[in-house]
């Protein structure tokens, strides 16, 4: 291990808040010399322990997920919380390009001492989390963030990734958008620990009402994830930062329902699952960049394209090349 890396984690791991963003970028960077120093500083930070806090949260688009994320934020260090947010911006597919605009709509927060918000670019990763999301979750909890909410990018039929890094499943919607429960994905419902509907101000405060029962008798309905742990929903407002404690109180009574050691069993699982995810992405990685591989990507997908090749063969063909010459 070099002395830099060994600086590196001896800085974040006293709070350095500029070294932890170097540490992010070293763990998000995809150069193979910057990959193997990530994991030199993975190894020397120290774990997570179960005192912190993992939250995701998701939504529908517009249902206000970085106004209730700040709102929630500087309830949390008034508390005296260290709070840091990995917000996941959508990657373009024709560009690849991300807007990263969720610390300028979290202005507030991202002033403050306390809370640490870090925008990345999901770069086309299902799952509405960035691909090495979960690492820069490990190290935000090295610096000593107590609390790491992880926002993804919306919902939708991938959005679920989220689920297998954290200890508690947010999901933020809002009233009056017709059909609500027909809106969103039922498997997303299914994996929500606490629902929030909000923007429960103004005219929609009526709609609101018709949310919470429609949505409290829908839960009923599925299978709890954990026993004796129905998921609540709670009426909030981030634009007035009323619930936030509701908000906060369920989920230290969620934690106290699961106890210590269904949530170490939890995170456990979670890892393994985790450990699979890194071996299919680097996988992939080593495939595209196979240099048997390389050249004959772009002929064999406009092959496909053509209508000369199946898809099926297409990636029979290629497969049978890697192990020909070997995953070198």
């Amino acid at each position: 291990m070099t002395s830099d890396i060994r600086t590196l984690a001896k800085k974040v791991s006293g709070g350095d808040r500029r070294a932890l963003a170097r540490a992010i970028t070293l763990i998000e960077s995809t150069r193979s010399d910057h990959r193997e120093q990530a994991v030199e500083l993975l190894e020397c930070l120290p774990p997570g322990g179960s005192a912190t806090v993992r939250l995701g949260i998701t939504g529908i688009p517009g249902a206000g997920k970085s106004t209730f994320i700040e709102a929630f934020g500087l309830y949390l260090t008034g508390l005296g919380h260290r709070v840091a947010v990995l917000a996941i911006d959508p990657s373009s597919p024709r560009s690849g390009g991300s807007i990263l605009g969720d610390k300028t709509r979290m202005e507030e927060l991202s002033r403050h001492p306390d809370s640490f918000i870090r925008p990345s670019p999901s770069g086309g990763t299902l799952g509405g989390v960035a691909r090495r999301t979960r690492e820069a979750l490990q190290v935000c909890e090295a610096a000593g963030f107590d609390v790491v909410i992880v926002e993804t990018v919306g919902v939708g039929q991938s959005e679920t990734a989220v689920f297998e890094m954290v200890d508690m499943f947010l999901l933020l919607l809002v009233p009056g958008g017709g059909d609500d429960l027909q809106g969103i994905k039922k498997g997303v419902v299914e994996l929500a620990d606490l629902l929030l509907i909000n923007k429960t101000d103004g005219d929609l405060v009526a709609a609101a009402l018709r949310a919470e029962r429609d949505y409290a008798s829908a839960l009923h309905l599925l299978v709890p994830l954990h026993p004796g742990w129905t998921p609540p929903v709670i009426k909030v407002s981030a634009l007035e930062g009323r619930g936030m404690d509701e908000v906060w109180a369920a989920v230290e009574a969620y934690r106290a329902a699961l106890g210590p050691e269904a949530l170490a069993t939890k995170r456990a699982s979670q890892s393994v699952s985790w450990m699979w995810r890194a071996i299919e992405g680097e996988l992939m990685d080593r495939f595209k960049a196979h240099p048997a591989i390389a050249p004959r990507l772009s002929e064999q997908e406009t092959l496909v394209a053509q209508g000369k090749s199946s898809p099926t063969l297409a990636a029979g063909e290629l497969i049978k090349l890697f192990f020909a010459q070997g995953p070198s």
